[in-house]
């Protein structure tokens, strides 16, 4: 049994991965009660919403895009060509996503007023529900990795 780089990665991943899984359960709950709260329109153009908009940009989708492209610069650095494979798709998602947010020169991932859009906010949620599956799924895989790691050398 040995400790090899690969197998810190898929520990550090591990780690890592749980607190993406947060991250994305945090955004359905947002998303489901934006759905289900119902607020006067005019309310929602108001400047403190946009606060609150710029407020889960930064603590939710700039730590998830940032642990994601640190997941596949560990593992393109530890040489785990499948690994890195598998996230591949996600990474070019998360910068498409992040260079397609609403141009109105700000720096917010969900404007305030499109988001109660009811399409955009299926949208929404059907992107965090597949990315929740997604991070579930790797979160096993990673284990699985972690121990064949460590237990192959």
């Amino acid at each position: 049994m040995a400790f090899t780089f690969a197998a810190f990665c898929y520990m550090l991943t591990l780690v890592l991965c749980a607190a993406l899984i947060f991250f994305v359960i945090w955004q359905i709950i947002a998303f489901d009660e934006l759905r289900t709260d119902f607020k006067n329109p005019i309310d929602q153009s108001n400047p403190t919403r946009a606060v609150r908009a710029l407020v889960c940009f930064i603590q939710l989708v700039v730590p998830e895009y940032s642990i994601h492209g640190l997941f596949c610069l560990m593992f393109m650095c530890a040489g785990e060509w499948v690994t890195l494979g598998l996230n591949i798709p996600l990474l070019f998602y998360h910068l498409w996503r992040f260079f397609h947010r609403p141009a109105d020169g700000s720096e917010v991932m969900y404007d305030p007023v499109s988001v109660m859009n009811a399409d955009i906010l299926n949208y929404c949620q059907k992107e965090s529900w597949c990315k929740l599956g997604f991070y579930l799924l790797s979160f096993f895989y990673y284990l699985y990795s972690m121990v064949y790691a460590l237990v192959s050398f």
